[in-house]
């Protein structure tokens, strides 16, 4: 038996053939390949799901497949903007050592967090844009908060959680090859406590493989934990509108990292997708409003001990709204308000940027400003542009500022400035 590589390394998918049950993602993610580059096409791609279902393994076996040199970083490699500029940019603009085609790989985007590596969506935004090569990234929840600008600019491919089947047939392949005596039921144990991650079910069949040579259910009963997973958010809906008993709706929630206000967006959006029937539809509302009830309570009141109240009627509520239960699947996007919110976020940004502004040469407070002042400014900017000359003038506001509150007219704004600096320049050398 051989130990001298890890498995997971020794037994990755060589051949786009040897990535498990991901035939849609599969096909995606060669199409979009095949026509990079051309009018309308997305520069960068995003593969995400959970863990373990082979998303590295797809751009690895791709790039071996086709011909293409691969330039892989993960996480830790480029968390910071001057990590991205100063090794990517230049991987991106330069052809490959060994072929003219190469792929760029950023593994586990996600793990970007916003605070503490500042600028590094920003960076890697700036990265798609000026490169001459196919950029990948992998991410594990795409609906991260952190990841709302990055979405934007790329073509999602989403990879399915891999089944009990489908990680049994791969760990039969493994003791095949390392001759291990197994048996299907401690495959089918391991398995299921894998949770879906074939990664983390190869090292388990290794541990247990290289102490005791054999695998048998009383072993993986005795050394194989079940792994505790969050899963994406369109996984636990999906877990959620098909439970059979009322712990599993509750588990669902559970289950994902969302929090209470991006659980009712998703639950909001999703129930006239899901249910077919106008019954179950308001039966499912009405489930819901009463969770809002309990939540608008405890931020209110800090009642935490409804909390359980609130999780019940947001999941086995909203769950058990169906007349008959039959399994159905269907996709789940994200909501559309998160996309607007997004898509909205810089202009938000200027707002709140012109209200500080402002309010220090106010002497007023940003609510204030923003409540009393700046919708009289945008009036302003919009019909009086010669006044908001003065103003943007006399209250040194950015090119920015001006461009938010006259939009169109902006550009009429900053010609009165200009002309009106050059006839300050005039009189003062009279």
């Amino acid at each position: 038996m051989s130990i001298a590589l890890p498995w997971i390394i020794k037994y990755r998918p060589k051949t786009i053939d040897d990535v498990v049950n991901q035939e849609e993602a599969k096909q995606a993610f060669l199409n979009w390949l095949d026509n990079w580059g051309k009018p309308g096409q997305k520069k960068a791609a995003l593969l995400h799901g959970p863990a373990g279902c082979g998303k590295t393994s797809l751009v690895e076996a791709v790039a071996r497949s086709r011909g293409y040199q691969l330039f892989e970083m993960n996480a830790s490699d480029f968390r910071r903007k001057s990590d991205i500029e100063g090794i990517a940019r230049i991987a991106a603009q330069t052809s490959g050592l060994a072929s003219k085609r190469k792929i760029i790989l950023l593994d586990e985007v996600d793990g970007i967090n916003t605070k503490a590596d500042e600028g590094g969506i920003e960076a890697i935004i700036e990265l798609i844009n000026v490169s001459r090569n196919p950029v990948v990234m992998t991410a594990n929840n795409p609906y991260s908060k952190n990841l709302l600008p990055l979405r934007q600019n790329v073509l999602e491919i989403p990879m399915k959680r891999l089944t009990e089947t489908n990680v049994v047939a791969a760990l039969k392949k493994i003791c095949s090859a390392e001759k291990i005596e197994c048996n299907d039921e401690a495959l089918r144990e391991i398995a299921k406590r894998s949770e879906g991650d074939l990664r983390s079910a190869i090292n388990d069949l290794q541990a247990i493989a290289e102490t005791y040579g054999r695998i048998t259910l009383e072993l993986v009963k005795s050394f194989v934990v079940y792994r505790d997973r969050q899963y994406a958010p369109y996984e636990a809906l999906q877990k959620l509108f098909n439970a059979k008993y009322l712990f599993q709706a509750r588990d669902a929630l559970t289950s994902t990292d969302l929090d209470y206000d991006e659980l009712f967006l998703w639950l909001n959006e999703h129930i006239p997708t899901y249910y077919e029937d106008p019954e179950e539809v308001v039966r499912a509302y009405e489930a819901l409003s009463r969770a809002d009830v309990y939540y608008g309570r405890i931020i209110r009141r800090g009642q935490w001990d409804l909390l359980s109240y609130m999780y019940d009627m947001m999941g086995p509520g909203v769950a058990f709204a169906r007349k008959v239960y039959k399994y159905r699947f269907k996709p789940f996007r994200a909501p559309v308000r998160k996309r607007q919110l997004s898509e909205t976020r810089r202009s938000r940004e200027v707002r709140e940027a012109l209200a500080e502004h402002l309010a220090s040469r106010l002497l007023a407070s940003k609510a204030t400003v923003k409540a009393e002042v700046i919708p009289y400014l945008q009036v302003i900017f919009k019909y009086n542009l010669r006044y908001a000359a003065r103003i943007a003038r006399g209250y040194s506001l950015s090119e920015e500022h001006i461009n938010w509150l006259a939009g169109s007219k902006a550009s009429e704004v900053i010609g009165y400035m200009k002309r009106g600096e050059k006839a300050r320049e005039r009189r003062r050398e009279g």
